[in-house]
């Protein structure tokens, strides 16, 4: 007879996604099953770079300083062109003021995935390793999974299960998209030569590509490149992306702990919500790796949903709360496959003008950057593009688009220590006092002004538990704007 198991959530898959998902899931008193058919944490490196605002997210949930002590920072990019190197753009100076965090980390995915499974153990979870998801039905009242020999009940099943999702798959769920023709290969390597050292090298070449990310320890790198195949082969053996690094770029290496080949695919689900079940991370979206974004908007996709599932959950949302999920994430992903798209399509196109375009424009632009970039508030604002801090939500309460409403709430220099209560809060910057804030039962934060935020003095801002500002008004509105914007 088959065992039996309930909760409030299932979730399958335990990649980064599903790990970061089932921690605040279990921080915020939701019962949870984690399911996945591999034996244990993934052992390859995969994904590798954490951005600015997946850490401001490890902070929110207690473990940054696990994070920054396991990860190596990338303090500059290094754009070139083929053999050459047009110097270094500091990361740091250009976040400086708007993080805590105004740096690129580099940590392979299987080391967050470890530190993830240790911190959902020490908060009383874990990970049901070795088990696969053999069916899937629905009922008015539940999810019904069948996962070997048992039988697990859930209010709700989250797929965060890969490219290749049983849960997107058994819904029929559409996953549109392409599929880039061209071969890219990945290799960990040890003893590189060719490369500016600590900086993430950006190479782009007449008919090539290749990414370098430094790793921890002297001489370790990530290599990715781009192979065409002009012989129609999609099978490229180490020693010929061996050849190609070192003929079209001059980078050399020792030897390699990991190398494999891919197809890189830009797909978004056509729905990232059916019914009481729910797609994140690559379940619900593929990319590129350019840009270090794949990982780190997966991550993303647990934060915002964990708290919206916690709500319905606990009663203090009905279910319409949960359309705000895919209304808020589903946009980002396909703002990013369409921007990465673009941008591997003008890097691998073979048409003669974009070849001659790489040629010319990429040595003439690429040493402009490196001058300018860190000098102007442009600069700030690739960072911020770049590491997501700049997601905007739409809101019900910002028919206008204002700068703030939508958007993670600024950083002030000391307002994201109070973010980890996990509440909905009220906060203001100069010129309020506590008698003008409305009594809504809410936290009450009031800080001194942020001149260099966007951040007005007088206006009082309803600020999400996931740090997103829900909505601003004067003192004297507040209390009508503010309860239309926190959930029904």
């Amino acid at each position: 007879m088959a065992a039996e198991l309930s909760c409030d959530v299932l979730v399958v898959g335990a990649g980064p996604t599903g790990l970061m998902l089932a921690n605040w899931l279990v921080k915020l008193g939701v019962r949870v099953v984690v399911v996945d058919g591999k034996d244990g944490p993934t052992v390859q490196s995969r994904a590798l770079v954490v951005q600015a605002r997946s850490m401001e997210v490890y902070d929110q949930l207690g473990i940054v300083d696990k994070v920054l002590a396991a990860a190596h920072r990338a303090e500059a990019l290094a754009p070139g062109f083929g053999s050459r190197a047009f110097g270094r753009i500091p990361t740091g100076p250009l976040g400086t003021g708007v993080t805590p965090y105004p740096w690129i980390e580099v940590l392979e995915q299987s080391r967050n995935e470890e530190i993830l499974d240790e911190n959902l153990r020490a908060l009383g979870g874990s990970v049901r390793w070795g088990r696969q998801v053999d069916s899937l039905t629905a009922t008015p009242e539940h999810v019904e999974a069948v996962v070997g020999d048992e039988t697990i009940t859930a209010r709700y099943c989250v797929g965060a299960d890969g490219a290749n999702s049983v849960v997107r798959r058994s819904r029929g769920i559409a996953f549109d998209g392409v599929t880039n023709p061209h071969t890219f290969y990945v290799i960990d390597a040890a003893a590189v030569g060719g490369l500016v050292d600590g900086a993430i090298n950006v190479r782009p070449g007449g008919d090539e590509f290749l990414l370098g990310f430094p790793m921890r320890g002297r001489g370790n790198w990530r290599l990715i490149g781009l192979a065409r195949d002009d012989d129609g082969d999609d099978k490229i053996a180490e020693a010929d992306a061996r050849a190609r690094i070192r003929r079209s770029f001059s980078v050399t290496y020792a030897e390699s702990r990991w190398f494999a080949t891919y197809k890189v695919h830009h797909r978004v689900a056509a729905t990232f919500r059916d019914g009481p079940f729910f797609l994140a991370g690559d379940a619900a979206h593929v990319h590129s790796p350019v840009g270090g974004q794949g990982m780190n908007t997966g991550l993303q996709d647990a934060h915002n949903l964990a708290f919206k599932l916690a709500d319905a959950v606990h009663g203090r949302a009905g279910d319409a709360w949960l359309d705000r999920y895919e209304a808020e994430r589903r946009p980002v992903a396909k703002t990013l496959v369409a921007t990465t798209d673009r941008l591997f399509g003008f890097i691998t196109s073979e048409r003669m003008i974009l070849r001659a375009l790489r040629r010319l424009v990429v040595p003439l632009l690429a040493p402009v950057g490196v001058r300018v970039l860190p000098r102007t508030p442009g600069g700030s604002r690739f960072f911020q593009y770049v590491s997501q801090i700049r997601i905007h939500y739409r809101m019900s309460s910002d028919p206008r688009r204002d700068p703030v409403i939508g958007r993670r709430l600024p950083w002030a220099g000391g307002n994201y220590e109070v973010l980890r209560s996990l509440r909905w809060q009220i906060h203001g910057y100069g010129g309020i006092e506590r008698a003008e804030v409305p009594d809504l039962g809410l936290p009450v934060h009031l800080f001194d002004a942020a001149p260099q935020t966007l951040l007005l003095p007088g206006q009082l801002y309803l600020v999400r538990p996931d740090g997103f500002v829900a909505a601003a008004a004067a003192p004297s509105a507040a209390a009508s704007v503010f309860r239309q914007a926190m959930p029904q």
